[in-house]
């Protein structure tokens, strides 16, 4: 494919895209994601990257990054979903469109072991300094085995059904009837 049909390709899908949906999101291959976010930016308006996050589908092996967008002139929102592989997680950097990209890029990677090579500061800690356990926020990390293992039971501390203390403390003359 030439540069030509690729720039085809990229004003046909924003242009049926704005056509049929003003609002919303749009799936766009992981090769071809930088690419169309740049033209989203330079051609068609979308000058406001809000944030950047990540979904962890761990069923189908991916995570899907969405990257949503404001058009200021337009009032307009748009949400580019990029669906990439969870194994050896990456893609490819747009801290050169936005320089407050990095610091999404940098708390993905700390926090879903995305890795965004290039990215100013990607590798340093973010929030969780000396981490060494697999990424929290994948789905696979288990917070009960690692807040068990981390943290220990405090001595006068003692665990409730929550449905049966809360009706005790909300409804207290009624306790007699249950």
């Amino acid at each position: 494919m030439t540069i030509q049909d690729r720039d085809t390709t990229m004003q046909e899908k924003s242009k049926s895209f704005r056509e049929a949906v003003p609002e919303g999101f749009v799936n766009v291959p992981a090769a071809e994601a930088v690419e169309y976010i740049t033209r989203l930016r330079d051609i068609e308006g979308y000058t406001h990257m809000v944030f950047l996050t990540a979904i962890d589908y761990i069923e189908d092996s991916l995570f899907r990054l969405t990257y949503m967008l404001h058009n200021y002139f337009k009032g307009l929102d748009l949400g580019v979903q990029v669906d990439i592989a969870r194994e050896s997680a990456g893609m490819e950097s747009i801290h050169h469109l936005w320089p407050h990209a990095a610091t999404y890029q940098r708390e993905l990677k700390e926090m879903f072991g995305i890795d965004f090579p290039g990215s100013p500061g990607v590798d340093d800690s973010f929030i969780l300094e000396g981490w060494m356990e697999i990424p929290p926020m994948r789905r696979e990390f288990d917070t009960k085995a690692y807040s068990e293992q981390t943290y220990f039971p405090r001595p006068g501390r003692s665990s409730h059904d929550t449905t049966e203390y809360m009706k005790e403390k909300l409804y207290p003359s009624e306790a007699e009837t249950w």
